[in-house]
């Protein structure tokens, strides 16, 4: 037995339809206006819906719009005695299951219906076998690293929370990868996930973006348009580079990540949802609230679980899994030949201090596939900026102590790279202790120890 929703104008089409679908075993739920239809689909959950185009006030079109954006899933069958096939053609394009004309067909109401609930129990088997591989296998997170171990432990932990998270790292390091996973791992998994990258919105446009808009708020505003809050409505909301949002921004989305209930642009009705927030940046936030630009109080709401993504000079030991899973990826999707990389060229790309991270490894390996399909790449087939002596160590130090400068003695030698290496990382940080303790790795107290007994700190 399915729940069938019906949003029809005409009072006997719903009488003709209810009938038909309860004989066949079907619970049957009626709305006879496009905004009562919204309504009950937002409520009831349902399994499919009739949805009737020419409605007064909201039209057939924009309840399939709607509804496609709050629940893509939702098989729509739209049905209309003024068919054409532009109109078809439209409703299809909105995403429509399927279009049928009145007078209605007994068969083909029994038939349509029984292909869109079958499409539906398909679709969802398919989602679900989807997301047990990507739980098995998440290319970005790959490694055996103890800092990618750790988050891996720490997304597990938290994704089946409702907690919200705050995801920390540089460009390329795979932020995004890390929030799709706490969605596809959480309750919310079968649920919208609604990305918006904050960066990219203009700061006169999101309102509108976040929020959506009723038509006639503005000059160009010639229809209604859902928000990305609604989208998200029951699913996870991914706020991407959250640390490019003006202050201004930051205000008007405060108060409604707080209270999850909004008006949309030129509306009067509040709307509630449901929704988790993750946030990402690639900046240090407690920075930016020391500089005025980042307000403590929204940082604060974020974040409840912090979780940061090491960058890959940091787990170099990662790279020939993540070079063996990007590989096999080319070549299913792309039907790229396997490349093969010997010892001393996988220890080059490991001293390779890869500022763009994940991303930047990925790419890499698709141009060498193009460049030398199946071959074995030996060392001087990398980019000069890969076989320069600079970095030997994969840290990103810059090459601070040439071979012969070492120290024949270990602890003077560990002594001299610890010193000058802190000195370079601490002088990158413009003397900010705290922001080097963050940019290494290292606890904040054991690090003014350290910096002390180096002679690199002579006060707090």
């Amino acid at each position: 037995m399915a729940q069938i929703v019906i949003v029809d104008d005409e009072a006997d089409i719903r009488t003709t339809l209810r009938g038909i679908l309860e004989d066949e075993g079907h619970e049957v739920l009626e709305a006879a206006s496009g905004e009562q239809g919204v309504e009950v689909l937002a409520e009831a959950d349902p399994d499919l819906c009739f949805l009737d185009i020419w409605l007064p006030g909201m039209d057939g079109l924009e309840v399939l719009e709607h509804v496609h954006g709050t629940a893509p899933h939702l098989p729509m069958i739209m049905i209309s005695g003024h068919g054409n096939i532009e109109t078809a053609v439209a409703a299809i394009k909105k995403g429509a299951f399927d279009f049928i004309e009145k007078p209605l067909s007994l068969e083909k109401v029994l038939v349509t219906t029984a292909k869109a609930i079958e499409f539906k129990e398909l679709r969802q088997e398919n989602m679900v076998l989807r997301s047990q591989i990507r739980i098995t296998r998440v290319r970005e997170l790959t490694g055996e690293t103890p800092q990618i171990q750790q988050l891996q432990q720490q997304v597990r932990q938290v994704a089946p929370t409702e907690a919200w998270v705050l995801i920390t790292g540089e460009n390329g390091t795979g932020k995004e990868i890390v929030a799709r996973s706490l969605h596809q791992f959480s309750h919310r998994g079968q649920k919208p996930l609604v990305e918006v990258n904050c960066a990219a919105i203009p700061e006169e446009l999101i309102e509108s973006e976040l929020f959506g808009h009723e038509r006639g708020a503005f000059t160009s505003a010639d229809r209604s348009q859902v928000g990305k809050f609604e989208l998200a409505h029951g699913g996870t909301l991914f706020l991407d580079e959250i640390g490019d949002m003006s202050l201004k921004t930051q205000a008007k989305i405060l108060r409604i990540l707080q209270e999850q209930r909004f008006e949309r642009v030129g509306g009067r009705k509040t709307i509630q949802v449901d929704v988790r927030v993750i946030a990402a940046t690639n900046k240090n936030l407690p920075e930016e609230i020391r500089a005025g630009r980042f307000r403590e109080d929204l940082y604060y709401r974020l974040k409840v679980f912090p979780l940061h993504v090491p960058p890959l000079r940091r787990r170099v030991a990662d790279i020939p899994l993540l070079l063996a899973d990007f590989m096999e990826g080319l070549t299913k999707t792309q039907g790229f030949k396997p490349l093969r990389f010997p010892q001393e060229t996988m220890s080059t790309l490991q001293r390779y201090p890869w500022p763009g991270n994940v991303r930047e490894l990925k790419n890499f390996l698709e141009r060498l596939c193009i460049m030398y399909p199946g071959q074995v790449i030996q060392p001087d087939m990398l980019p000069p900026e890969m076989l320069a002596p600079e970095c030997f160590s994969g840290c990103g130090c810059g090459g601070i102590l040439p071979e012969g400068d070492w120290p024949v003695d270990f602890k003077a030698a560990r002594a001299q790279f610890e010193a000058k290496f802190l000195e370079d990382k601490l002088n990158g940080c413009n003397g900010s202790v705290t922001r080097l303790a963050e940019t290494i790795g290292m606890e904040r107290s054991y690090l003014y120890k350290k910096l002390r007994t180096l002679g690199l700190l002579t006060s707090d």
